[in-house]
């Protein structure tokens, strides 16, 4: 097993309103090239617990991103979430299936986002 070489951080900072839902998401990565605060306005977050061996997860979004923002962001998670568990596992048949499935709920979420527009 290999030794620690090196530690890394990722740092996230979440202004709050009185209610506490987020008005503002900033993050950082000591790896990164200045360390400096980023913007964000989504973090969706899944830590495997090992001593309870389950998943954990953090989702925070701030009240100004944008349903098609959303959208963007959860389609593309979704498809990075599987490339990386076909990476880890080699999963011949998750990336296509995955595939198929966000082409199918892209085109229902069209079909339904179209349907409110008509009321």
């Amino acid at each position: 097993m290999s030794e620690i070489k090196k530690t890394s951080e990722i740092r996230f900072k979440v202004g709050l309103d009185e209610r506490n839902v987020p008005l503002d998401i900033k993050w950082s990565a000591t790896d990164s090239k200045n360390n400096e605060l980023r913007d964000c306005k989504c973090i969706m977050i899944s830590i495997w617990d090992v001593a309870q061996k389950q998943t954990l997860k953090i989702d925070l979004w701030t009240n100004n991103i944008t349903t098609d923002e959303m959208h963007s962001h959860f389609f593309q998670t979704l498809l990075s979430v599987t490339e990386s568990y076909v990476k880890a596992t080699g999963n011949p048949v998750a990336m296509e299936e995955v595939k198929n499935f966000a082409s199918l709920l892209a085109r229902k979420t069209a079909e339904w986002e179209d349907s409110l527009k008509k009321g």
